[in-house]
């Protein structure tokens, strides 16, 4: 017995998904060193967004060598990483919109696209998280539900909740206004990504094993970069269809959500995984696009 409800939802092991090192919810888990790594391996900027986009995308990235990820350089290279993955799903919102699809229905493909895109990364990660955490009532225990490749009562709901609010806020944004619906969730999802990363920095890996325990924490630096350049995007791509006020507010928001979620991890399992950094990002995403959403729909 699991401990958990196991009624719905079972797939694939998650060492069996994406074999070829893009990612799943487990990626900070389960990733292994790849051919290409080491003191030899290509460095700067194009080779950590090559490195950002393998990691959280299912994008072709060309045949270079995959490197071991290191979390230092996904970092700063995740908010344009990010912003590749996003403008195709955000373009089918505001194109299908403006060509007249009903609103929720674009927003509908749109998500669909995005998780295409990425795998389902921060789907699998949600649910994995709310499962584990809520799941379990020892740190063990909560680590061994989310390692388990099935998804629980919490998980479940956690997914369709993420997917239901996701639709709702995109679709009622494409119905006043695609352009500013394409461009805030291009700004939140960017946001979400960049601030899930807070947590390997506030937090030691809560397993011995994985890519997670070999990256150990996160240098701040490297995040304060990413995450500068994430607040610049959020300015650029939300600022013309908002305000300040709302900027500040989907800011205040987001480190809420970062605070708290970081304070739950650190009480209940004791530090961080791959699922507990995704699941972050899709949270952080959902908070800026709650402080967007009554301003752009004025």
């Amino acid at each position: 017995m699991l401990g958990r409800c196991e009624l719905v939802a079972h797939r694939e092991p998650k060492s069996k998904l994406n074999s070829d090192l893009p990612n799943t919810s487990e990626n900070l888990e389960k990733r292994e060193p790849a051919a290409g790594s080491g003191p030899a391996a290509e460095a700067g900027l194009w080779a950590d967004f090559i490195m950002a986009l393998r990691f959280f995308s299912r994008l072709p990235t060309g045949s270079s060598p995959h490197q071991k990820p290191e979390l230092g350089r996904i970092a700063m290279a995740l908010p344009l990483a990010s912003v590749a993955m996003g403008i195709g799903p955000a373009l089918v919102l505001a194109g299908g919109a403006m060509v007249g699809l009903p609103s929720y229905f674009a927003a509908a493909l749109a998500v669909a696209g995005i998780i295409l895109v990425s795998g389902a990364m921060a789907e699998d990660a949600l649910a994995d998280a709310a499962d584990g955490l809520f799941g379990g009532h020892t740190p063990e225990r909560r680590l061994e539900i989310m390692k388990d490749s099935r998804h629980g009562s919490y998980g479940v709901a956690a997914l369709c909740l993420f997917i239901l609010l996701r639709v709702t806020a995109l679709g009622t944004m494409a119905l006043v206004n695609p352009l500013a619906a394409g461009a805030v969730w291009l700004a939140a999802s960017v946001g979400g990504r960049s601030g899930g990363l807070w947590l390997a920095v506030a937090l030691p890996p809560a397993r011995r094993d994985g890519a997670s325990a070999v990256a150990g924490r996160l240098p701040a630096q490297n995040f304060a970069v990413g995450a500068v350049f994430s607040g610049v995007l959020l300015f650029v791509l939300a600022g013309p269809f908002s305000s300040v006020t709302a900027l500040l507010l989907a800011l205040l928001l987001a480190g809420i959500v970062i605070a708290g979620w970081t304070a739950l991890c650190r009480r209940l399992v004791g530090g961080q995984t791959g699922d507990l950094i995704g699941a972050l990002g899709a949270l952080v995403e959902l908070a800026v696009l709650t402080g967007l959403l009554p301003f752009v729909l004025r």
